[in-house]
């Protein structure tokens, strides 16, 4: 069914933004042979940070959750670049890896990247689960909360 997984954001309520371009020196996605590598991707809307801080000092994990699930919508953003439009082409999520701006003593990493797992599961159905790690760290650039990049499987156009 064409139009698949467009009709299931519209269901959620989600918007799928531009893709935004990139901060530095490295491109948004490489597609080698099928598999879609996106690069890291923070807490952001129409250009802005929406989440910076530490989880754990400025900010809490349900606030870090909301900011993953901002980094999956922006990993679908790279994604429907890289399916020329066409989001029904993605096979499998193959893997998330989800990066954690918080202090020393935060331990609920995985519970915060569950906001990108979520989402991303949420959207894609069975195709949507994923290997997964979660880790953290003591700073990410511009201080964001969360980074998160993917790995997706996609059909020839």
């Amino acid at each position: 069914m064409s139009g698949r997984v467009e009709k299931r954001l519209a269901e959620l309520g989600i918007v799928i933004p531009e893709a935004g371009s990139p901060r530095a020196n490295y491109v948004p996605f490489v597609n080698y042979n099928g598999l879609v590598f996106i690069s890291g991707q923070g807490p952001r809307r129409d250009g802005a940070l929406v989440y910076a801080g530490k989880v754990g000092a400025e900010r809490t994990p349900e606030e870090a959750y909301e900011a993953a699930r901002i980094c999956a919508i922006n990993l679908i953003a790279h994604l429907k670049v890289a399916c020329d439009g066409d989001l029904d082409r993605v096979q499998q999520v193959v893997r998330l890896a989800g990066i954690v701006n918080c202090v020393p003593e935060f331990d609920a990493h995985p519970q915060v990247i569950n906001g990108a797992s979520d989402l991303i599961c949420a959207v894609f159905g069975d195709a949507g689960r994923h290997a997964r790690i979660a880790t953290g760290t003591s700073s990410l650039p511009s201080q964001m909360t969360v980074e998160i990049e993917g790995c997706f499987g996609i059909a020839p156009a």
